[in-house]
């Protein structure tokens, strides 16, 4: 048997040490914890590039929001903290507000690709948060009001929220403030106890995911139409991403499209299984009546864009022109 000279064992070392070195590693964190569907669905785009991607570029899973709050994975994001995240456009104002035309809007994700839409709000959350977009996730789910006790309806027809107090993120504040509710911002994780001590007696948030936290204990009304679009976004630091070799931003951008695709196919049927799984527990839906319902989505709609204008209105013309 022959043995490798020094200096050939050295190069060789040299050329294993160089390709082990180049595969690159992302970090990422959730904006839910990790038996959630929201996480549940991230760590399936994970698994698929990290399969497609092995030697090249690998995703490590570092945790939820006990690793990182999700009100400031946005800015742990930008300031390059962390590498990945998944987390809601309602959750990145501060930093882009304009991120909330994916849930005001009526396109598809898929059409947004198609007609410049996505690209005009990916080049603004690079300049505003630092931040390339990947994905926009469950977009086929909106969101919809749970309450503890059975809602009443106002003589139009619309939800009377006299004797209701929600729990509100940033995302949809405008829009309860315009109704005149009273409402409480907090995060996801401090519902389950506002709920049992009482300090809220209703809840804004989608299907999805809601019973994996243990609010249908609760709430057991579910207020109908939903409202709004999920905004849940797949995004990386813009440094990081522009760090990664050709072939690692090739594999995720790939297989964050597929994914946003087959999210918007998938989740519409879980949604509906997920609500008839809290109905068969119990829960009952009020539908609201027009026109008062018309009332409530224009309402929605409308409060989105006023935000946004509010805001910064540098953009607003040609959201507008995209996203309607």
């Amino acid at each position: 048997m022959k043995f490798l000279k020094p200096a050939a064992f050295a190069a060789m070392m040299a050329v294993f040490g160089t390709a082990a070195a180049a595969e690159d590693v992302i970090n990422a964190v959730t904006f839910t914890p990790g038996p959630s569907d929201f996480s549940k669905e991230f760590a399936r785009f994970v698994d698929d590039v990290n399969t497609k991607g092995k030697g090249v570029v690998r995703i490590d899973i570092k945790g939820g929001p006990e690793v990182i709050p999700n009100p400031q994975q946005g800015t742990a994001q930008q300031s390059g903290l962390i590498d990945m995240v998944l987390l809601p456009a309602g959750l990145y104002l501060e930093l882009v507000p304009e991120g909330e035309v994916l849930s005001a809007s009526t396109l598809t994700p898929m059409d947004a690709r198609k007609n410049g839409a996505w690209d005009l709000i990916d080049s603004i959350y690079q300049k505003k948060g630092n931040a390339k977009l990947l994905a926009h996730m469950d977009a086929s789910a909106g969101f919809h009001l749970w309450t503890v006790n059975e809602p009443k309806l106002t003589a139009d027809g619309m939800v009377d929220f006299k004797d209701i107090v929600l729990r509100a993120s940033p995302l949809y504040k405008q829009l309860f403030e315009n109704l005149g509710a009273t409402f409480i911002i907090q995060p996801a994780g401090e519902v389950y106890t506002s709920l049992e001590r009482g300090v809220i007696n209703a809840n804004a948030y989608p299907a999805l995911g809601y019973a994996s936290f243990g609010w249908d204990k609760f709430t057991k009304y579910r207020v109908d139409p939903s409202f709004f679009r999920m905004d849940v976004l797949i995004s990386m630091n813009l440094d990081a991403f522009n760090a990664l070799s050709p072939e690692a931003q090739k594999i995720i951008v790939e297989t964050a499209e597929e994914h946003e695709k087959k999210s918007f196919e998938e989740t519409a049927t879980l949604v509906e299984k997920l609500k008839a799984d809290m109905v068969a527990n119990g829960m009952k839906a009020v539908e609201m009546k027009d026109p008062g319902k018309t009332k409530f989505l224009e309402a929605a709609a409308a409060a989105s864009w006023q935000r946004m204008e509010a805001r910064d209105a540098t953009y607003i013309a040609k959201l507008k022109e995209l996203f309607q």
